[in-house]
């Protein structure tokens, strides 16, 4: 009987901040060291009636012609990624939502930190700070550098 190990599967967050971009670079290097499949994830809000639970139509076209270009921008200024598997998502929710929800199938999830702290990240919490807290995976948080 012989066993195949399945593919890795590396998940990066991205939100256009400079921690997302170094975050993107680390996995990039990662996915080629481990021969992994890489699945770069843009995830962005969509506003939802209260009452309804709906969007307007033009509005969420709106929002998502917007999170293509976005994703077509950070691909172009994104490190070579030749000879590696990449999918370039734009997935709409809460981006710690959605992030956890990826890594259900990851290998590993890379998330970059903004270092929102103090009164103001106990508030809103972060996007790092919950993934790391609530993954299915390991995460790796890549800190701005300075």
């Amino acid at each position: 009987m012989s066993y195949t190990r399945p593919t890795p599967r590396i998940v990066v967050g991205i939100d256009g901040s400079p921690a997302a971009a170094n975050a993107l670079e680390f996995a990039i290097e990662e996915a080629a060291l481990r021969h992994a499949e890489l699945h770069v994830t843009y995830a962005y809000t969509v506003m939802a009636s209260p009452v309804t639970g709906s969007t307007g139509h033009d509005y969420y076209e709106q929002v998502e012609t917007g999170a293509r270009a976005f994703l077509e921008n950070a691909k172009a200024a994104a490190p070579p990624t030749e000879g590696l598997s990449v999918e370039w998502l734009g997935v709409p929710g809460n981006p710690a939502e959605v992030l956890i929800e990826a890594s259900k199938n990851a290998t590993i999830l890379v998330v970059g930190s903004r270092g929102v702290g103090g009164f103001l990240g106990l508030l809103m919490g972060s996007v790092s700070t919950q993934c790391v807290h609530h993954s299915h995976c390991p995460v790796l948080v890549v800190r701005e550098v300075h």
